[in-house]
């Protein structure tokens, strides 16, 4: 059994302890996903594991030969490679030999005479035969189809960054490592995508670490759970669902040992508080315990997320739209739309990428003007704005100085004032690092502060674009729990199925053209039907063929149509049926390279004559049905 050990290790930042001497192992088979607040440092131990950053303290050790494939979540990309050349840019032993191939391919491609190019493609087919490369090779192409990549030869550089994402995740998915390293796999991904994608690695032989924020995801591809808390590392069996369950079984026996220790520590400290004089042995012990038990009772309080937070007074009327259209640069964002924003509202908003899904987030806040129509907005209306680019953070300034921007302090639901540096604190930001500058923080943490601003400002409508990009599954958990009990209207841009099922009750769906519908119900039903009804439009489509085929022949074609008509279809049964023998005739071949020229010549010219036959039976067809 392939096996990695981590054993004590340690990662810090600066003055910042990410982990410290932790130790887990990874077996083969096992699917592990890594959860922890942002900062906590989950892509760390990522890039620690693939060897890509030093650990401070520690070792990992595995297998011999064991083999780490890791997806980060910013790729780097040779703008220049074509996407094959891409997907087999590596360094293995099997991407080298696919790299050499497809190389040699092209080469004879354009030169198809040139016998030294022939030889030495002959020579790498021997070797694709010894490591059993063939199959990577057609896995390859199979999974960028999969990803939605069907240009082989198309630029990286001339591509989308979703599409660059996809590319990634076929390279690093086709190295069949022992070790398959992913973070935020399901980015850029659509629904039926990541379908697959669970349903291919559900299927993995190796074993599967990654860290995303998509709990469905995590909840369907995993089968163990580390956390990282307080730079300890916690492990549970079973994929998201289990931890949950187990969470709040370790976190209430926590609990439980805390009020214990509380009660002993409130002991103490009246003890303490009563002047005793330390001259005694017993005296010193029981002064240097107290200090030990305020440690402990600091160490082991739970922090809080709380966003019980209350919101500005809202009127009757929000948003009213009417008849409006935008559109940029002669593309049809939105076109002739009316919709009515009521109170309460809970609104998710989903589409394909520059559809126009963030254009009415901006129009609704007044950043973006339409081009016809009319939109009336309530006067009671006050809209917080949480956007893609955490606007406006100047990263030099400290957290605390960037929150009293917004406000010195907050009203909650229950109408107590909670300061800006009580709210930090609730937001997962102990006080001793509220002076801390902003350009120190991760990239999660950022976007949990930036959040916060948002609130302190106590909307009553809050517009969110993407807001679970970046964001832990603590806070997300947390932040969904807050907007159900929030007073005003939500309104969300996500792809995020688990955080729209819980927040939004009714669906805009952004189509071609500019045109978009509503959907009442959650976003998993949304999709579920509309790949029902995909389904239920290619069946009619094969029916018709069926139905198509199983019409009666007519008797107005003449005599020579009329034996033509009924002896064409054994005719291309037989076509079809060689064409499929020369096809496995080339298989056979494997590196006879002059053979397989032969076959795959003599397959062409058999192609060619089905496919005259196809077209003859489609003449033959019309002239039937219509007469």
């Amino acid at each position: 059994m392939k096996l990695l050990n981590v054993e004590n290790i340690s990662k810090s930042y600066t003055d910042k302890k990410l982990f410290d001497q932790i130790s887990f192992s990874i077996t083969n088979n096992e699917r592990i996903g890594i959860i922890g607040i942002n900062g906590t440092g989950k892509s760390t131990l990522l890039k620690v594991i693939a060897g890509i950053e030093e650990l401070d303290s520690g070792q990992i050790t595995h297998s011999k030969g064991y083999t780490i494939s890791y997806l980060p979540q910013q790729p780097e990309f040779i703008e220049n490679n074509s996407v094959l050349e891409q997907v087999f840019h590596g360094d293995t032993p099997l991407i080298r030999i696919l790299r050499e191939y497809e190389e040699m391919m092209l080469c004879l491609e354009k030169n198809p005479m040139n016998e030294k190019i022939q030889h030495e493609l002959y020579a790498v087919q021997q070797r694709m035969d010894i490591q059993n490369a063939w199959e990577a090779n057609s896995n390859a192409k199979a999974v960028l189809t999969k990803l939605g990549i069907h240009d082989f030869t198309a630029r990286v550089g001339d591509l989308s960054g979703g599409q660059k994402k996809r590319i990634a995740l076929a390279q690093s998915l086709i190295q069949t490592p022992d070790l398959l390293i992913l973070d935020e796999p399901t980015n850029h991904l659509d629904y039926e995508t990541i379908n697959w994608l669970e349903e291919y690695l559900s299927k993995y032989n190796g074993a599967l670490l990654l860290v995303t924020h998509d709990r469905y995801f995590l909840d369907r591809v995993t089968n163990r759970i580390l956390e990282i808390d307080n730079g300890k590392i916690y492990s549970y069996q079973g994929n998201y669902g289990a931890f949950l369950e187990a969470k709040a079984l370790r976190m209430e026996q926590e609990l439980a040992s805390e009020q214990k220790l509380q009660n002993l520590y409130r002991k103490e400290l009246a003890w303490i508080r009563r002047g005793a004089k330390a001259r005694t042995t017993k005296q010193k012990a029981r002064i240097q315990r107290f200090d030990e038990l305020e440690g402990k009772t600091q160490s082991t309080q739970t922090e809080k997320l709380d966003l019980s937070l209350s919101g500005s007074r809202l009127g009757k009327k929000v948003f009213e739209l009417r008849n409006i259209s935008k559109s940029f640069e002669e593309k049809q964002l939105i076109n002739d739309f009316t919709f009515i924003i009521k109170p309460h509202d809970r609104i998710g908003i989903v589409g394909k990428n520059g559809s126009g899904k963030s254009t009415l987030l901006n129009i609704l806040y007044g950043s973006i003007k339409i081009d016809e129509g009319e939109i009336e907005v309530g006067q009671t209306v006050k809209i917080g704005y949480y956007t893609q680019e955490n606007k406006d953070m100047d990263l030099n300034k400290r957290m605390i100085e960037y929150i009293k921007e917004s406000a010195e302090a907050i009203h909650t639901s229950d109408g107590k004032l909670i300061s800006a540096a009580q709210m930090l604190e609730r937001f997962l930001f102990p006080m001793n690092s509220h002076g801390t500058p902003i350009h120190k923080l991760s990239g999660g943490e950022r976007r949990r502060l930036y959040l916060l601003k948002i609130l302190m400002t106590e909307p009553n409508v809050l517009l969110m674009d993407e807001p679970t990009n970046d964001l832990d599954t603590e806070t997300l958990t947390v932040l969904e729990d807050y907007l159900d009990d929030f007073p005003g209207v939500v309104i969300t841009v996500s792809h995020d199925r688990y955080f729209l099922d819980k927040v939004a009750d009714q669906l805009l769906v952004f189509g071609d053209q500019g045109k978009i519908s509503s959907y009442i119900g959650l976003y998993s039903d949304y999709l579920e039907n509309s790949i029902l009804k995909q389904n239920d439009r290619e069946q009619k489509v094969v029916n018709q063929v069926q139905k198509t085929e199983e019409k009666p022949k007519k008797k107005k074609l003449s005599y020579n149509e009329q034996r033509e008509w009924d002896e064409i279809e054994e005719k291309i049964a037989l076509q079809e049926e060689k064409c499929s023998q020369l096809l496995e005739e080339i298989d056979q071949a494997g590196s006879d390279y002059q053979k397989a020229q032969q076959l795959t010549t003599e397959h062409e010219q058999e192609n060619k004559v089905l496919e005259e036959l196809i077209e003859r039976w489609t003449e033959l067809s019309d002239i039937v049905e219509n007469s």
